[in-house]
């Protein structure tokens, strides 16, 4: 095993330990499986029914459902009991987290558990306490001492367990020790399954959720690589972004953690945690898994000797820039127009909106950096800051490549067929597209040294494209090329849901690990055909341009590369939740989605609330029935708001940090 994946260069599914949770296997040889969890107060055992199999019949193969104290866990067999009385025998998982009595409750009833270690014994106060080695022993004896009933009585029921760490829900003691790092994450799972192992209790599956897709994968792989370490066995992963949000960006957010992950091998059950309804969840599940499938990877991907980075943590792969791309500037993004007619209404959908009346261009926040026209030229002035990549053929005949200041506005692009022929080159940048999975392209690019600014733009025909892809950049770091690499990307399937998984679980799992001075999606506008989805906040986009610069966009912001946009994180509601949490999510965006780079979490209950949001900049978290507090990072600003008033309290709370911007002054 390479690190953390049975191998880097070729799809294979990690072989973990089979655990059975009631007629359902997970683990092992069985396929990947979807999973949700449902909103309604547990109490309410009608509409708790109802979702449950509203779940169950789009094709959820384990329902969650929150057991907050001891009456939620008992009323779970009236609720299991009518499941099974409706002819449904789909596994029920108890939902635990700050009381042990309720998940002893749940263990003799439901076909699995899920315990956070976080705050399963330990407790979490936002305080920093030292702790001495006796004394941190101590404190894990303790976590025995609370466990252990419950680890016997799994055991005794045939109950499976999920030992599930979140990000944000960490531990002081773990916190003391390890920080708020995703090995911090990985030892707080580690500590209940050495307890569970003791017992010759073996029924387990593993998560490691964050809302921060990098610190996700990251948790994940080095779990794996401990287990191994270890244990020489590796249990079943759940895998899952928690607090996604909804929409577009959490359909992104979710594809990128978990197609990442997926695309190493790693991943036994998922759940795409959306603040929509959950049966919106598990069509997405199903798009995710749909491409893992087929078995085995690719073997025409030669292996890779060396691994040139750590897959433990983030470090952009070292570049020499050219122009704007490259190290030290974000990462850029290309609009393909190559399909589409520059007109000055164009692009608009890009992020550039003419104004007639000054004869001047207006820069969004969101407005991409480039675009691509093939052999066409455009017949009018560009704004300022866009240039424009247009064939090798195309640009030789320009009278001039360069503005009145003197700024070169147009490079050529040349293909790997003609790159060394060529007659003329821009002095400033060239770019060249190259396909990774031909074996001459590696030796090409060392033949590159005379050609002024070289930029890759790399693709592959493979059939596993991002193994493929990386497998050519590791080359590329092994042997110095220190190229910039654009990333580039075609899609050819035939719904929105799909293309933005495609799209950014190609490219995501890539800038995940670093790799990746830009990005250039490509589809065919034609093969699109559900532009309009139900249940869906998707960003504004009338035409095809403006649907593949949102996503490229969306897809860098939630690899953390490059932010241009207010970021939501929100969990996806459940029967702890004290508030609409789509509604207000929904109240929230309309009247903050103009601030560029925050970061807001709305969050339902204690739960998920100050812990959950540990990557938020402000937050809105649900206290008691009709009351809010509001927080700034970790800590509590305005206690006990009034739900009808609580949203411009927290527009009052960003004025007060100097974080508001009134809407109409944000594009000058």
């Amino acid at each position: 095993m390479q690190l953390y994946s049975t191998s880097l260069t070729k799809y294979e599914r990690l072989k973990t330990v089979p655990v059975k949770v009631g007629n359902l296997i997970i683990g092992g040889d069985a396929p990947i499986r979807v999973q949700t969890m449902t909103t309604p107060d547990t109490m309410d055992t009608r509409a708790t029914v109802e979702q449950s199999i509203r779940c169950i019949e789009a094709g959820a193969e384990l329902i969650r459902i929150t057991a907050p104290s001891k009456s939620e866990a008992e009323n779970l067999l009236n609720i299991k009991n009518e499941i099974r009385k409706r002819g449904y025998q789909t596994p029920i998982v108890a939902d635990i987290h700050f009381t042990p009595n309720a998940a002893e409750i749940a263990a003799r009833i439901v076909e699995k558990v899920r315990v956070n270690p976080g705050n399963y014994v330990d407790k979490k106060k936002f305080q920093f306490l030292e702790y001495s080695d006796a004394e941190y022993h101590e404190e894990i004896q303790r976590i025995r001492d609370r466990f252990l009933p419950l680890v016997r009585i799994c055991k005794e029921y045939g109950t499976a367990m999920r030992i599930g760490t979140n990000h944000g829900s960490l531990s002081d003691r773990i916190m003391s020790r390890y920080g708020d790092t995703p090995m911090g994450m990985v030892e707080s799972a580690m500590e209940f399954l050495r307890i569970a192992r003791d017992e010759n209790y073996h029924q387990i599956v593993l998560s490691m959720k964050s809302s921060n897709p990098l610190v996700m994968v990251q948790a994940y792989r080095l779990l794996v690589h401990n287990m191994q370490e270890e244990f020489g066995i590796l249990y079943p992963l759940h895998i899952g972004v928690t607090e996604a949000g909804d929409g577009e960006d959490g359909r992104i957010k979710s594809a990128i953690g978990i197609g990442t992950l997926l695309e190493d091998g790693i991943g036994d059950t998922i759940r795409v945690s959306l603040t929509e309804d959950p049966e919106f969840e598990i069509p997405v599940c199903q798009d995710i898994v749909a491409r893992y499938t087929n078995g085995k990877g690719d073997d025409s991907i030669p292996p890779v000797e060396k691994i040139p980075y750590s897959p433990f943590e983030y470090k952009r792969r070292i570049s020499i820039p050219q122009y704007n791309i490259g190290i030290p500037h974000p990462p850029v993004i290309i609009a393909d127009f190559m399909q589409a007619t520059v007109t000055k209404e164009s692009l608009q959908s890009i992020g550039y909106q003419y104004q007639t009346t000054t004869d001047k261009w207006n820069i969004g926040d969101a407005a991409a950096d480039y675009i691509y026209t093939a052999g066409k030229i455009p017949d009018f002035a560009l704004p300022g800051t866009l240039k424009v990549i247009c064939d090798h053929d195309a640009w030789e005949k320009l009278a001039s490549t360069k503005t009145v200041s003197g700024e070169e506005k147009y490079f050529p692009l040349f293909t790997a067929a003609n790159v060394l022929s060529a007659a003329g080159y821009s002095a400033t940048m060239n770019f060249i597209s190259l396909d990774t999975h031909r074996k001459e392209s590696l030796d090409l690019i060392s033949r590159f040294q005379n050609i002024p600014g070289p930029v890759l733009c790399l693709y592959s025909s493979a059939k596993h494209s991002v193994q493929d892809m990386r497998r050519f950049i590791m080359e590329m770091m092994n042997r110095s090329l220190l190229y910039p690499v654009i990333l580039c990307v075609e899609c050819s399937e035939t719904t929105i849901d799909r293309q933005l998984i495609h799209f950014a679980v190609e490219s995501g799992a890539l800038l995940i690990d670093g790799m990746g001075d830009g990005l250039w999606l490509m589809n065919d506008p034609e093969k699109i055909v559900n532009k309009k989805v139900t249940g869906r906040t998707y960003l504004s986009a009338g035409n095809n341009q403006a649907f593949l610069n949102n996503t490229s966009f969306s897809i860098l912001q939630a690899a953390r590369t490059r932010i241009s946009k207010t970021e939501y994180i929100s969990c996806p509601s459940c029967g702890r939740t004290l508030f609409d949490l789509q509604e207000t999510t929904a109240k929230i965006r309309s009247v903050t989605s103009h601030l560029k780079g925050l970061k807001i979490a709305v969050m339902g209950c204690i739960v998920n609330g100050p812990g959950e949001m540990a990557d938020a900049d402000f937050g809105y978290v649900g206290s008691g029935p009709g009351k809010i507090t509001l927080y700034k990072g970790k800590e509590v600003m305005k206690r006990g708001v009034s739900s009808e008033t609580a949203v411009n309290e927290l527009i009052n709370l960003l004025k007060e940090n100097n974080e508001w911007i009134e809407p109409g002054e944000v594009a000058g």
